[in-house]
């Protein structure tokens, strides 16, 4: 790794002299949501420097946390992907996802929401949360251009990248749905409010705001 060691025989000290590096963490994510060619991860962190793209590329690889596979067949891109290494990360990963988005209401000026951050954002709402056995529910949620999907089924929730086909539910929304998740705004709320739009039964939508959550964080939520 190219960063400044900390000089210390600690366990936190080493995870961040290799994950606290500006877009380490961004690309990890995005990776965790399912292996990537170059162009997805460029496509998918707009802002990021092609040579730093690269460069954290190379260091993870060297820290076996990410492996590439080479073109094969159909196939004409090198795909990078976590190793069970790099998987490892996938709890730290969510608690400081959680973390993070207790102190988030609203964008600020110029965020965007992305394919990997919504569906990494659904995947910690779902959290460890097991739903009832006959619950086989599936749900395309879009946010802005943004498509990914959730489904409830065999007792686990599961998010992924876009659109299923025939799914149960299609839920259209902007950024009042991080009200939902936070559960500060009801489903039927966000509804008659327009922060979000179905197309399907609502009722499944309560379904959808009563089980995924990512709370705000006592300080937002306190009287200033």
């Amino acid at each position: 790794m190219t960063n400044q060691h900390y000089g210390q025989f600690c366990g936190l000290a080493r995870a961040a002299e290799i994950v606290g590096q500006r877009w380490t963490l961004l690309i990890l994510r995005d990776l965790s949501v399912g292996p990537r060619r170059y162009s997805d991860l460029v496509a998918g962190l707009p802002g990021i420097p092609t040579n730093t793209l690269a460069t954290r590329l190379k260091e993870l690889e060297d820290e076996g946390i990410v492996a590439r596979t080479a073109p094969n067949g159909a196939e004409r891109s090198v795909v990078y992907r976590l190793t069970a290494r790099g998987e490892e990360l996938g709890p730290a990963l969510d608690a400081l996802s959680r973390w993070g988005a207790g102190g988030m209401r609203t964008p600020r000026e110029g965020e965007i929401v992305t394919t990997s951050s919504i569906t990494a954002a659904l995947r910690v709402a779902a959290g460890d949360t097991v739903v009832p056995a006959d619950w086989d529910t599936t749900y395309n949620v879009r946010v802005g251009e943004v498509e990914t999907h959730v489904v409830m089924r065999d007792g686990a929730i599961t998010a992924d990248p876009g659109f299923i086909e025939h799914a149960d539910l299609e839920i259209t929304a902007g950024p009042g749905i991080r009200d939902v998740l936070a559960g500060t705004l009801s489903a039927e709320d966000a509804v008659a409010t327009g922060a979000v739009e179905l197309d399907g039964d609502p009722a499944l939508f309560e379904r959808f705001a009563d089980t995924l959550r990512v709370p705000y964080s006592a300080n937002l939520l306190a009287p200033s």
